[in-house]
């Protein structure tokens, strides 16, 4: 594989900035971050590509793209509390570390939460706090978030993120009753009033849980 330095500076700007995501603090991140860690060594080399991967059990880390526009869209600011469902391989989470907030994030599958696990205290992101648990309840006793991101697709939004979500607040989500009917929805919780915002389709894996499904 190419210097990997290089190869972020390439994805940054190639796939990120040229579609219009100027956030610096998620740019910077992603400029930091090297991606290739957070998949199997088979696939290091595409890891800089412009497409998700699959990590394993079913699951894939989002193109970087994808990542780069759904934190952009949370609008985090340093010190933020923010709530993950949907660890996987642990990508966002620390891109969201990066740039600066308190991550809480919750993952399902035991062979992925442990993967993470190690590989944060390896990169030495002592500051993410990881849960194994149905991610459709949320993180209840360390509610409130000033924000959430959901890393994968239900058929709407879980109603006890909504509650978790601080006043105000900002929730990102994939929803559609298929991974071919997805959207991205942008909840805003202000003033005691929640609104959904259509910000284009998207394509995740499934969110599993209690809550409905």
């Amino acid at each position: 594989m190419i210097d990997p330095k290089r190869l972020r500076e390439k994805m940054v700007r190639e796939q990120i900035e040229a579609r219009g995501v100027d956030d610096r603090r998620v740019l910077d991140a992603m400029r930091e971050l090297p991606r290739h860690v957070f998949v199997e060594e088979a696939l290091a080399s595409k890891a800089y590509t412009d497409a998700p991967l699959p990590i394993g059990e079913g699951q894939t880390i989002s193109q970087p793209y994808i990542v780069a526009l759904m934190s952009q869209k949370l609008r985090v600011e340093p010190g933020m509390k923010v709530l993950e469902i949907g660890t996987g391989s642990g990508y966002q989470a620390a891109v969201l570390d990066r740039m600066g907030a308190e991550v809480y994030t919750v993952e399902r599958i035991k062979k992925l939460f442990f993967a993470a696990r190690k590989r944060f205290m390896d990169m030495r992101l002592f500051g993410i706090k990881l849960k194994l648990d149905d991610g459709t309840m949320g993180w209840p006793e360390e509610a409130p978030f000033d924000r959430i991101i959901v890393t994968a697709g239900g058929p709407e939004v879980p109603r006890p993120l909504v509650d978790q979500l601080a006043d105000p607040g900002l929730l990102v989500i994939p929803v559609g009753s298929s991974r071919r009917m997805q959207k991205l929805i942008l909840v805003e919780k202000r003033d005691g009033q929640v609104t959904e915002t259509d910000l284009g389709g998207v394509a995740f894996v499934d969110l599993v849980g209690a809550h409905g499904w």
